[in-house]
């Protein structure tokens, strides 16, 4: 695949919201399965902009998961080696191609701590971060969806296909994501506007109905048949349904023989009106990691997994976006049947 010029336009633009300053070094961290175009497109940006990249690769490991890891966001690439995690920390730009991502590495806290901004580009083909990469701004929207979430003792989902989900907020880690590390200490990935929250353990109880047309981003399919999810502390405790979606998901989970895979990680909502529910139809597995389906506003996301605020490491993951939700902050309603309210401004 060629570097197009739209592409590398893309790639400026998404470089200039991370403020890259003439004369700067950004660290590009690549792995060895990375996608080729994007890095050499990301090279050529930060050179158009006067800055000068330095490219940092390491080894893909080997497989040694029970099952296809997809889409955790927690890249074990580093391995915690001296030398590379040297190499990353400090001030100034990395950016983060590998496979995964660094969002949920275990080196990333250090590398922050240093003074790092980090921005992870997804691993996606370059068309869908042109397509996502406009003249919106998303700043001052997802911030102010982060300060709600800070400030809100009680998170409630409820849907017309049944579901009814109650999270305690209360000693949760919040954070949002609209697309830009321009600070030291920030970490953001691309394409971007999303509100999370990582509950403490035992905040999360209720039943999750998974309808038609939802989203099982680790398998990167659209739901044809209702899964639900009974959860109970955390827990999924029993996946309902009698259909390939359910078998899929049931078969997954043991296989990892992992009580923690089957527990919450995160909980949110996505904020891009340009972000598209039905893009991934258009794309093969190969060419998209889903962070667009993250994103689309609207959208309710659970995900199960590690969550360092419950102590939980796993690498069992699953990002499960659905429509159709009603979502509230206690008694603030900010998604109305699927529809993102005017709250946020």
């Amino acid at each position: 695949m060629k570097a197009q010029e739209k592409w590398i336009k893309t790639f400026e633009a998404i470089f200039r919201r991370c403020k890259v300053e003439p004369n700067e070094v950004v660290r590009i961290l690549t792995e060895t399965e990375s996608r080729a175009i994007n890095v050499h497109l990301a090279e050529l940006a930060i050179s158009r902009l006067g800055a000068i990249p330095v490219q940092i690769t390491v080894p893909s490991l080997p497989v040694d998961a029970p099952v296809p890891v997809r889409s955790t966001g927690a890249s074990h690439v580093i391995q915690g080696m001296a030398p590379v995690l040297n190499a990353l920390s400090g001030p100034g730009l990395v950016v983060d191609l590998t496979v995964e991502g660094l969002l949920h590495a275990p080196e990333l806290p250090k590398i922050l701590e240093s003074g790092a901004r980090v921005m992870m580009i997804s691993n996606e083909h370059p068309e869908i971060l042109e397509r996502l990469t406009t003249g919106i701004d998303l700043t001052r929207a997802v911030k102010n969806g982060v300060r709600m979430l800070a400030k809100s003792k009680v998170m409630s989902v409820r849907s017309e296909a049944g579901t009814q989900l109650d999270i305690q907020l209360e000693g949760a880690r919040v954070g949002g994501v609209w697309g830009g590390a321009d600070r030291p200490g920030l970490v953001q990935h691309w394409p971007g506007g999303l509100c999370l929250a990582f509950p403490k353990a035992g905040s999360v109880n209720g039943t999750l109905v998974m309808d038609v047309g939802d989203v099982n981003l680790t398998f990167k399919r659209y739901l044809e048949n209702p899964i639900t999810l009974h959860i109970e502390n955390d827990y999924i405790t029993r996946i309902e349904g009698k259909n390939l979606d359910a078998e899929l998901m049931r078969s997954y989970l043991e296989a990892w023989n992992d009580k923690d895979a089957y527990a919450v990680s995160h909980v949110g909502w996505g904020m891009n009106p340009l972000a598209r529910w039905d893009a991934l139809q258009m794309f093969d597995k190969n060419d998209t990691n889903g962070t667009e389906l993250r994103a689309f506003a609207g959208n309710f996301l659970y995900s199960t997994g590690a969550n360092d605020m419950a102590g939980r490491h796993t690498q069992g993951h699953f990002d499960l976006p659905l429509r159709n939700c009603t979502v509230a902050l206690d008694d603030l309603t900010i998604v109305d049947a699927g529809k993102l309210c005017e709250v946020f401004e």
